[in-house]
Formats: structure tokens, C-alpha cells, sequence
């Protein structure tokens, strides 16, 4: 029995020991996985705080001699010291970035005298340039010593445009103060004055029964209604009634005319919220890609398209999509009937005709139809044919070298633009489109075939759906957007994919897409393929346009883009030019770029604040969000008053 006792005993005490063995072990084990934990903590601590990164070849031995010759403070001359205080500031920080060239930027208002300044096509400047061919009209940029560092001011007496559609019919007589065209063309209906604004009876040279009853004139010809044809373009354009009115049948057009005699032409469309730019048919080639437009137009535009061998015709056909229109009215078409009022002899206008009719021949074209003062061609869908005929008669070479869609300050050529190939006679050269408005989201030709290299099909669905969101966070940081109406002329800086303006399709806007000539890749082409429009632009020179031609400016990474390229300043100083007064930028890029863009902010008069990323707060990129402050030039003397009236 007593045996029993004891081996139970033993057993117990036995087990005991054990407890205690396995409870110390896991003690140890804790205190140990706690130290370590602590100094990776610690030394991940200092590794984002330090100014110079704490590599992982940086041993805890070097770091402690680092440390040890930091000199602190002795704990005796502390405690003895009750006014002393303990030191809490961070020592490990990025230094602040320089001031100095925000506090040195300065931009006084310009003198009134260039309230209409736009400096590539500046008409002093452009006397310089020969006359012949009308090369004197084209871009001509002053040098970086010439560039105005001064803000330009809107005439006095200027209101915010009145709102689309509204403005298609009228304008402020104070934003765009010329009455010449009131008087020299006022039988063609082009323009009126009335009181404090101008009208805009529909009209035009060719067109005198209105310019909706010359489209619906033009879509007996060829349907205008089925959405085949959705972007246009209009080559001197007078006030752009044509695109005006093709609008409200969802079509966009592109209208540009030169800045002539015919003062303010373009000024005024842009005032009635209808794309233009500033453009000439003259040496090089229009800033568009090739295969953009699904019709162009020529209403009386004088432009002498059967001589220089064809050259301006030619460069038509490069901008013009497989299977596109050219539509022709004015001189030469129906000369027969008008010959009289046009002062012109029969035996010149059949010349001229026939020169057309030659040239259009030459580039495979087909005139479809030609019935009173309308004319309409059609380019082939593919070059199949063309190259057989080419084989037999070698009258237009195709082009050989230069990307057909390359268009900055790039020459015009009489060759013919190559159409890619096909295996095919039925099928449409870089392939169909689909019809307006499922076209605006399906995938692109472009990016579909492959065309534009590390853009796939899938990346083009991810990044309409991302601008879907963006698009609808603005709208909750920037009220004025979400306000229907508010705005009408948009333009992106950088547009990529046009995912900006696609967005915004439901609103009554309008928005110019620019793809930067310094951009990796050259989407404009996918982005005409989308039914938007666009152009051209390096942003280290000024846009083609009138001062105030826009009532918001988005830009995506610009200044990122443009980084060592010119100065932001220069930049900053364009975009106020053609921003309206009280017209809004919207600029999203990392945040120590928007940083110094807001200090430049105040010298432009912008009240500018920055927003966080649609993310989170956590984003490295934000959104700057500026408004421009209205202010004008000066009530002019009486003297100039005078002038103004006449």
C-alpha cells in the first residue's frame, strides 16, 4: 500500500517538472519572437524617416557606431536644468522644395491691345513669312525670348458666353467687339447686330436659305441620319453655322479657317460653342491623323484645290476615313448657272472645274453625285483598285516613307497616302467602324489590329470604365461641372484614349482631345476612331486659338510630361490665355508637381486648392482643382470708344 503511495507521488512530482520546463520554453520563446519583432519595427522606422535609405546591407553593427557618435544631450545637465526642454521635432525630413521661382514669377496684366493675342499666329509676326501659298498664315511661334510673360485681359465689358444651345443663335457684342463681318457680309446672312450682342441667322455664302436647310439638302444626297457619318471637318469655316447646326444630328465637326481679313471668324464660332481652330491649307500638313474624318467640307472656302498639282486635295484624302465624303459648293460647281454673279468667265470656271474633276480622278475618288450647287466625292474603301489602275496610267505615285500619321509641322506631299491592306476587295482598309454611338465604346481599329503598340483591347474597356469614376468624383469636387450647362468648350491636355471626353458624352459639351507630339504613343488616330475629335499639340508652344476659348481645362500628368522639356510658367501662362474668366482647371499628376503648380497660382489671380486622389488620401496623386478670377482690361478712353462703335 505504502508502495503504491509513494509511486503515485513520484509520478506527480515528475509531471510538475515538466509543466515548468515547458512553461519557461515557451517564455523564452515569446521574449524572444517579441525583441525581434520590435527591432524590425524599429528599424523599418527608421528606414522611412531617414533621408538616406537604411539598405538591408546596412549592418545593426554599423548602425550602432553610427550611433554612438551622435552626440546627445547629458541626462545630469537635464535634470539640473528645469527650463530645459525636451526636443520633439522630426530630424529625419525631406527638405522643402525651392520657392525661389515661384516668389521670382511674376505676370502683370498684358496691355489691352492683345486681349485677341495668339502668338503662333501673331499678323505682325506673320509679314515676315513669303506670301506664296499662303505660308505666311501658317504657325509661326515667337522664340523663347519673344514669349509675353504677362496675362492677357479680356476686353472690357466681358460676360461669361451665354449657354448651349442658346449661344448657337447669339454672342456678347463686349467678348468679340468687330463688326466687320456684319458689314461685309451682310446679305449672307452670316452675322447681325443687335443691341448688346451679334445673331446668327444660320446663313452663309452658299447656303442662303440657312444652314439647316442646306444639311437636310445634303442628307438626300448621303444619309446623315444612320450614324456611319459622326466626325467632320470644315475647311474655311466663316462663323461654323455648318457645324453648328450638324450638332443637333450627332455629328461633330472640326472647323478651321486662318486668321484674315474676315476678322474674328473663328473667334465667333468658338463664342457660340462650336469646335475651331485657327488653320490654313498652306505647306504642311493639317494636325490630324490620317483616316479621321468620316466627311469634309467646302462651302466657297477659296481654296485653290486643282492647282499646286493637287496638293491641298491630296491632304485632304490623307485626313479622310475609307469610304469618307468630299463635299464641294461655290465656284467652280454649277458655274453654269451663276457664272454672271460670280464675275468669273465660263471658260475659267470649266478650267477650274475640270482640274478638280482631274485630280480627284487621280486619287481613286468616285463622284457620287452632283445636283445644283452641291457636288459630292467618295473615297475608295481600300487601295485595291487604285493599284491597278496605278500600274496602268502612273499618274499619283503612293507615298513611301513618312507615317501617314504624323502631323506636326510635317510637309504636305502630292503622293497619295497608302490605305493599310486588305485581303479583300469588300472589306474597309484598318477595318469598319462601328456606327454612332455604340462606336464611342467599341474597341478601335486601331488597338483591335494591334496597331498601336502595348495598348490592348482589354486595357481600352479598363480605361473607359476608370474614367467613368474619375469623371463622376470631379463632378463632387468641382460643383460648376456637375452644374448641367455650366460649361460647353472643354479641352484635355492629354488625352490618351479620350476616356475624359467619352464620359462626359451624355453632357452638353463639346471636348478638344490633344494628344501631346511628345506623348509615347500616338492614340489620336483610336481616338477619331471613337467618334471624338482632337488635335495636335506641343505645350511648349501656344495653342491655335483665340484668347478665352474654353471654359474648363483638364490635363492629366502634363507637367510631368513637360518635365525639363519648358518652363511650367510658360505653360501656366497658355492655359490662362485661353481659359475663360471664371472658367475652371482640373489637374491631376503627383502631388509634389501640383505642389509647385499651386505656388505659381496666385500670380495667375487663381484661386487653386488641391483635392485627394478618388482613392483615398494615401495616393501620391491628386487632383488640383483652380478656378480663374474675372477681371478685364480697362474702361477704354473715349477716343477708343469711338473707334470701337465704328
Amino acid at each position: 500500500m505504502a508502495n503504491n503511495h509513494n509511486t503515485r507521488l513520484s509520478v506527480l512530482l515528475q509531471n510538475l517538472t515538466s509543466k515548468k520546463h515547458n512553461n519557461l520554453l515557451k517564455n523564452l520563446y515569446f521574449l524572444t519572437f517579441t525583441t525581434v519583432l520590435c527591432t524590425l519595427f524599429y528599424l523599418l522606422g527608421l528606414w522611412q524617416h531617414s533621408t538616406t535609405p537604411f539598405s538591408a546591407a546596412t549592418t545593426t553593427t554599423q548602425y550602432l557606431s553610427t550611433a554612438a557618435t551622435t552626440t546627445c544631450p547629458d541626462p545630469a545637465a537635464i535634470s539640473n536644468n528645469n527650463s530645459a526642454a525636451l526636443d520633439f521635432s522630426a530630424h529625419h525630413a525631406m527638405p522643402d522644395p525651392d520657392m525661389a521661382p515661384a516668389r521670382d514669377f511674376h505676370a502683370p496684366p498684358c496691355d489691352p491691345s492683345f486681349s485677341e493675342y495668339t502668338p503662333c499666329e501673331d499678323v505682325q509676326r506673320s509679314l515676315s513669312f513669303p506670301r506664296d501659298r499662303l505660308v505666311y498664315r501658317e504657325r509661326h511661334c515667337p522664340a523663347p525670348n519673344e514669349i509675353l510673360r504677362c496675362r492677357i485681359p479680356a476686353p472690357f465689358g466681358y460676360k461669361i458666353p451665354l449657354r448651349w444651345p442658346e449661344s448657337r443663335d447669339a454672342a456678347w457684342y463686349a467678348n468679340v467687339p468687330h463688326k466687320e463681318l456684319t458689314v461685309e457680309k451682310k446679305n449672307q446672312n452670316w452675322v447681325h447686330y443687335e443691341g448688346d450682342r451679334f445673331r446668327f441667322p444660320g446663313g452663309g455664302t452658299m447656303f442662303p436659305r440657312g444652314a439647316s436647310a442646306y444639311i437636310d439638302d445634303i442628307g438626300r444626297l448621303i444619309n446623315l441620319q444612320d450614324g456611319s457619318i459622326r466626325t467632320a471637318l470644315d475647311t474655311g469655316c466663316g462663323v461654323a453655322s455648318w457645324g453648328a447646326y450638324l450638332l443637333s444630328r450627332n455629328i461633330i465637326a472640326v472647323s478651321f479657317a486662318p486668321r484674315d481679313t474676315h476678322e474674328a471668324q473663328v473667334q465667333f464660332a468658338l463664342e457660340r460653342g462650336v469646335p475651331a481652330l485657327i488653320g490654313v491649307l498652306a505647306s504642311i500638313r493639317l494636325p490630324y491623323p490620317s483616316r479621321s474624318f468620316d466627311m469634309a467640307h467646302c462651302s466657297r472656302c477659296l481654296i485653290p484645290w486643282g492647282q499646286y498639282d493637287g496638293i491641298y486635295l491630296t491632304e485632304v484624302d490623307r485626313v479622310l476615313r475609307p469610304g469618307g465624303y468630299w463635299i464641294l459648293s461655290g465656284p467652280p460647281i454649277n458655274w453654269r448657272a451663276h457664272w454672271k454673279g460670280w464675275e468669273r468667265t465660263q471658260e475659267s470656271l470649266k478650267e477650274e472645274q475640270d482640274g478638280i474633276e482631274r485630280v480627284a480622278k487621280s486619287l481613286c475618288w468616285k463622284k457620287l453625285i452632283q445636283k445644283d450647287d452641291l457636288a459630292i466625292w467618295q473615297k475608295p474603301t481600300n487601295h485595291i483598285h487604285c493599284k491597278i489602275t496605278r500600274k496602268v496610267f502612273k499618274n499619283r505615285p503612293f507615298c513611301e516613307a513618312q507615317d501617314p500619321d504624323t502631323a506636326w509641322y510635317t510637309k504636305m506631299d502630292t503622293c497619295l497616302t497608302k490605305l493599310p491592306e486588305v485581303s479583300d476587295i469588300r472589306h474597309v482598309s484598318g477595318g469598319e467602324l462601328a456606327k454612332w454611338p455604340e462606336r464611342l465604346t467599341a474597341v478601335p481599329p486601331r488597338i483591335s489590329s494591334g496597331s498601336l503598340k502595348g495598348i490592348t483591347a482589354e486595357m481600352f474597356k479598363e480605361n473607359t470604365q476608370l474614367w467613368k469614376k474619375r469623371v463622376a468624383y470631379y463632378k463632387t469636387i468641382d460643383y460648376q461641372l456637375a452644374e448641367r450647362g455650366r460649361y460647353r468648350n472643354l479641352l484635355d491636355m492629354n488625352a490618351y484614349l479620350g476616356g475624359f471626353a467619352a464620359a462626359l458624352v451624355d453632357d452638353p459639351v463639346w471636348v478638344m482631345n490633344i494628344v501631346p507630339v511628345e506623348a509615347e504613343i500616338n492614340t489620336l488616330g483610336a481616338i477619331y476612331e471613337r467618334g471624338l475629335i482632337g488635335t495636335y499639340q506641343n505645350w511648349c508652344e501656344a495653342m491655335s486659338t483665340y484668347p478665352r476659348t474654353y471654359d474648363l481645362i483638364h490635363g492629366d500628368s502634363v507637367f510631368s510630361l513637360y518635365q525639363n522639356k519648358c518652363k511650367m510658367e510658360d505653360i501656366l501662362l497658355e492655359m490662362d490665355r485661353i481659359l475663360r474668366p471664371q472658367g475652371t482647371i482640373i489637374l491631376r499628376d503627383d502631388v509634389d508637381v501640383l505642389l509647385k503648380v499651386r505656388r505659381f497660382t496666385e500670380a495667375l489671380q487663381w484661386d487653386a486648392r488641391i483635392a485627394d486622389h478618388e482613392k483615398g488620401p494615401h495616393q501620391r496623386e491628386k487632383i488640383l482643382v483652380a478656378v480663374k478670377q474675372y477681371w478685364t482690361a480697362p474702361q477704354p478712353d473715349q477716343d477708343q470708344q469711338r473707334k470701337l462703335k465704328l
